[in-house]
């Protein structure tokens, strides 16, 4: 594994694929870990990236059938820092909002919005004497941010640093009204998964950032048709994804 003194990111990392990463990292043995809050979306498994071994899980499992709302987040975040991860990459696909991006770019967000409700969006589910406020002002890791960006640069590969992530409920997509609203809220992209994943990383101390795959403009913001775009654009994101993992992973 990958170590980086000084910038508080040594140890073990660990990847969340999401929509598009099917085929991602199925070689590996799958490693069955149980945790309080139940299993995982899958079977963790370990996959050479670059140099490395790393840690990945599909978050809508195997064979993509949990939808945003329905996936164990705790689970899914407590069984990696069990199998040992340290730090966290989110492969998320999102829509764009403002001018930041066009589809098929990719993009490292700096902030959240949150507009998801009735997940678990805590590891404190009961009277606990310990229980912690976290300091969530700023969402990402900051290292982790930093690092996905240089690698992100040194394998040529265009990445934008910042922008505003909504979170929205899903599985529907949203209307052209409700991105504009959104807008006015200050997001630049929308997408379904990256809390409660964030803020449960932060409460069990693991490092977390996303990688967003820009894959088609918001509603009411393209040309093409919501799922045309996306079906247009996703090979070009992921593909320079996995040109930004593979350096990160050098």
């Amino acid at each position: 594994m990958p170590e980086r003194a000084g910038d508080g990111m040594s140890g073990q990392f660990a990847i969340i694929t999401g929509s598009g990463f099917a085929d991602f990292a199925t070689a590996g043995e799958p490693q069955r870990v149980a945790t309080r809050f139940g299993a995982p979306s899958a079977p963790l498994r370990s996959a050479r990236i670059g140099g490395s071994r790393v840690l990945t899980l599909p978050r809508h499992g195997e064979d993509h059938t949990l939808p945003p709302h329905a996936i164990n987040y705790p689970a899914n975040l407590l069984a990696l820092r069990e199998a040992g991860a340290a730090s966290v990459i989110a492969l998320n696909t999102v829509g764009v909002i403002s001018r930041v991006r066009t589809p098929g770019q990719l993009a490292v967000p700096d902030q959240i919005v949150d507009y998801t409700w009735g997940r678990r969006h805590t590891i404190h589910d009961g009277a606990e004497p310990a229980f912690e406020h976290i300091d969530f002002t700023r969402p990402f890791a900051e290292d982790l941010r930093q690092a996905l960006l240089a690698a992100a640069g040194a394998a040529g590969v265009d990445c934008y640093d910042g922008g505003v992530y909504a979170v929205t409920q899903g599985p529907r997509l949203e209307t052209a009204a409700e991105i504009d609203r959104l807008e006015r809220d200050g997001a630049d992209y929308v997408g379904m998964t990256a809390m409660p994943e964030a803020s449960l990383a932060r409460e069990i101390g693991l490092g977390y950032a996303c990688l967003c795959l820009v894959v088609n403009a918001a509603a009411g913001r393209g040309e093409k048709a919501i799922h045309e775009d996306v079906e247009s654009s996703t090979l070009s994101a992921e593909s320079q994804a996995l040109r930004v993992l593979e350096r990160f992973f050098l």
